[in-house]
């Protein structure tokens, strides 16, 4: 009997996808069979796709996604259901090192990763474990269960500072997927004031949309409506050159987060190093969006507050696209010829769906 196939975006080598017949996978022991709903391309896809080449090759990425439970082996120990859709946080710890067990998954010193030491979600379906999965309500958008991860990134971040009721929050690549989110958290917590700095005034209007007080589309206009500085400062762009500006946007004791992940060298400048020893200024790390109990408050709290309708998510989709597009489409994002916010793969394509503007 020929097993059976599926379609899938591999990667066979730096800057080479190719959209073709693979074998659908086969549940190991403790998983289950997921059917791709959505799958959002990550800054890091880019990277990854056509820059830095994954873990081992061939490899089908892509690691924000949501998806259907479509077969569950016999024997399998779980209390889902075929047809529940869950959210698929995309790091998979080993639950045998010491951050592991004190519960900081996001530490995890031996994980596996879909999209890029697995097989990911561009593709019709994918294999995981099923206590690593997260039902969310059948009436949720799969499209938004998609994108639990950004949000929870976003949340992760935030909750790593001292962020409080009537703080000043300044979002840098606040016109992005993580930023938009980042953006909304602020506001949920309170933020008196929000900057939002991307790199034009279509990015900066999302981010109006949904609570930002002021945008910027330079660093010299956002250092004009910085004053004394802010409370709380949120790098999602892994820029070098917007990573040290921050700095001077921080104000005394606050806190600069960090979220985006560069590819060059980060470097402060010297009167942006003096004033971060000076006023003593927090500089934290934010890396992934998980802690205990596996996948954490991060999802579960993104998923209530899609859920309800207090984060919106669907205004920042510029793009829904099959995936037979994923090799063409993320190498323009890469070369910065198109314009995007969010951007959705749906392997289930069906006729006339989806947004190409």
């Amino acid at each position: 009997m020929t097993a059976a196939t599926m379609k899938a975006a591999v990667l066979h080598a730096v800057g080479d996808v190719r959209f073709e017949d693979v074998p659908r996978p086969v549940p190991a022991a403790g998983e289950v069979l997921l059917r791709v709903a959505a799958c959002g391309v990550c800054g890091s896809d880019l990277d990854r796709m056509f820059v830095k080449g994954t873990y081992a090759f061939p490899t089908i990425c892509g690691h924000e996604f949501s998806a259907w439970v479509a077969e569950i082996p016999e024997g399998t120990a779980t209390d889902l259901r075929v047809g529940d859709l869950v959210t698929v946080p995309p790091m998979l710890p080993c639950f045998r090192c010491d951050p592991c067990h004190q519960g900081e998954f996001s530490l995890c010193e031996d994980y596996d990763y879909y999209g890029s030491r697995r097989d990911g979600a561009y593709a019709d379906y994918v294999a995981g474990p099923a206590n690593l999965l997260l039902r969310v309500p059948q009436q949720l958008d799969p499209r938004a269960a998609a994108m639990v991860d950004p949000a929870a990134i976003a949340l992760h971040a935030l909750w790593r500072t001292k962020l409080r009721t009537g703080h000043r929050v300044a979002v840098l690549g606040g016109g992005g997927p993580i930023g938009l989110f980042a953006v909304q958290w602020a506001r949920i917590a309170g933020a008196s004031e929000i900057l939002a700095v991307d790199v034009n005034d279509e990015k900066c209007a999302l981010a109006a949309s949904v609570g930002a007080t002021s945008t910027a589309t330079s660093v010299e206009r956002a250092l004009e409506v910085a004053g004394r500085g802010f409370d709380v400062v949120v790098d999602t762009t892994g820029v070098p050159t917007i990573e040290d500006a921050g700095v001077a946007l921080t104000a005394r004791h606050g806190d600069y987060v960090f979220i985006g992940i560069p590819n060059r060298p980060v470097e402060f400048g010297k009167d942006n190093f003096a004033r971060f020893m000076r006023l003593e200024i927090n500089l934290i790390g934010a890396w992934n969006s998980f802690s205990a109990p596996f996948p954490g408050a991060e999802w579960t709290t993104t998923v209530e507050k899609l859920a309800s309708g207090e984060l919106q998510w669907e205004f920042m989709i510029t793009h829904e696209l099959p995936i037979e597009q994923v090799g063409p489409f993320v190498k323009q994002m890469k070369e910065r010829t198109v314009v995007s916010s969010k951007v959705l793969f749906l392997p289930q394509w069906p006729a006339g769906a989806g947004k190409e503007s």
